[in-house]
């Protein structure tokens, strides 16, 4: 075998690779006789078929997955002997013209192919015991609970019948009937027999509610409204309806007094344990503001601390997937980079940076974890499994069937509780130093550069 390496440039190398012609045959002999005892051919006994024949029989169809091996081995064998960290999976890179190939899959000819590697820079750790934060927190105030308070009770308000004839007025809520059609055809799901739509809610296509204000029992309307572009059914987004809509009733919103029955209603002995309820619930909220605040600052920190060569095949795929998410989310709310105030090129640059940003502090987190024995147990995984299954009710086994066999998914479950290990262990090293702040100070975050 003959191994070249022909360049060698930042973090990339390419090798030129010649696995000899004599050396695959001996290989694929070696996987007949494997096979010699498993197979079956009509004629011969079990074990007893000649390995020249079975070779006549499977020679092209082993001799491929040979090659594939063979591949494999040498490539595993190369980042091994040269001390490589590979970024990405080697990018192999065989014969193509048609006689070449047919030579070699035949056993006439070398296995000659290139493979271009992409490694990992070496991550030169700094001095993390220099680094000093502030840890925000905020107290839970009374208002805060009570304004928490005062939504829940909106949330469970009782409606009351309005009075005969009473028109329809906003955060009613209005029992309907409606059949819709597009271009005069009905379409599937739209129709409806005592829907209750509350005006105001937003619940319904843009455009719907505000038509039914005014509307009174047993009155019948036509309502226009255009589905939005990214509403869920392709079929339908863009398009504009008209829904004649039949009032059954109409209901106004009653109050409720916020008590020890109320507290009872839902479940909570009484009025000052829903409040204890709801203050320990915005603690937790505050908790996790908190943590992500000095989190992204031990981030920042780390960012400014490492600068290195980025591998671009992993800045390249980080960005892909930024970039998809971005160009998604404004496609969900039917909005351009216009309407952010940018242009494609300023924006490709600015989540390229910050694609830059995530792969260096990966690396960077990475390294400080396997530097320092972090690691990530099964229990932990468990849990984690656990709880994602837990986030869909009625399908938890197949949530966990899908993890279990998922490699690559269960991996997925895997990070986040490493990095968050690997940043608890920078914190106990670094100066952090608890400040208390109000409420808008603590939520108020830069979001101009994610985490």
């Amino acid at each position: 075998m003959q191994i070249t390496e022909t360049a060698s440039e930042g973090l990339k190398r390419e090798f030129k690779v010649i696995v000899p012609a004599t050396e695959l045959d001996a290989r694929v002999e070696q996987r007949l006789v494997e096979l010699k005892d498993r197979v079956r051919l009509n004629g011969f006994r079990p074990g007893k078929v000649p390995v020249a024949h079975l070779k006549r029989i499977y020679g092209r169809a082993v001799m491929a997955e040979t090659i594939e091996a063979a591949v494999r081995d040498v490539n595993a064998s190369i980042a091994s002997e040269h001390g490589l960290k590979l970024a990405m999976e080697p990018k192999v890179t065989l014969p193509t013209e048609e006689g070449e190939v047919q030579a070699m899959v035949e056993g006439k000819a070398d296995l000659a192919y290139t493979v271009a590697m992409e490694v990992l820079p070496q991550v030169d750790l700094a001095d993390f015991k220099g680094i000093t934060l502030d840890r925000l927190s905020a107290d839970v105030t009374d208002l805060e609970v009570d304004e928490a308070l005062q939504r829940i009770a909106d949330q469970n308000r009782p409606y009351l019948p309005k009075d005969e004839g009473a028109a329809a007025d906003k955060g009613d809520k209005v029992t309907v009937s409606f059949v819709g059609t597009i271009d005069g055809k009905p379409f599937e799901g739209g129709s409806g027999e005592d829907i209750a739509v509350e005006l105001g809610s937003n619940s319904f296509i843009p455009g719907f509610e505000e038509q039914l204000i005014g509307i009174k029992p047993n009155e019948t309307r036509t309502v226009k409204a255009t589905f939005p572009q990214n509403y869920l059914k392709s079929d339908l987004a863009g398009k504009e309806a008209a829904f004649e809509v039949t009032a059954k009733s109409i209901e106004m919103p009653g109050t409720v007094t916020i008590d020890d029955e109320f507290a009872k209603s839902l479940g909570m002995d009484s009025l000052d344990k829903l409040r204890d309820a709801i203050k320990e619930r915005i603690a937790q909220e505050h908790a996790a503001v908190s943590r992500r605040r000095v989190k992204r600052a031990l981030l920042d920190k780390l960012d400014e601390m490492h600068k290195f060569e980025l591998p671009p095949s992993l800045v390249e795929q980080e960005f892909e997937g930024v970039w998809r998410t971005v160009t998604s989310d404004l496609g969900a709310q039917g909005r351009t980079l216009a309407d952010e105030g940018t242009t494609e090129d300023d924006a490709k640059a600015e989540y390229r940076r910050i694609a830059e940003r995530r792969v260096r502090l990966g690396l960077v987190l990475a390294e400080i974890g396997e530097k320092n024995n972090i690691k990530v147990n099964d229990e932990e995984v468990t849990r984690a499994l656990v709880e994602r299954a837990r986030q869909m009710p009625g399908q938890e086994q197949r949530v966990w069937d899908y993890y279990r066999n998922n490699p690559q998914a269960l991996a997925s479950l895997r990070a986040p509780i490493y990095e968050e290990k690997v940043v608890d262990f920078l914190l106990e090293l670094a100066k952090v130093s608890d400040k208390k702040v109000p409420r808008e100070e603590l939520y108020r975050e830069d979001e101009s550069v994610p985490a």
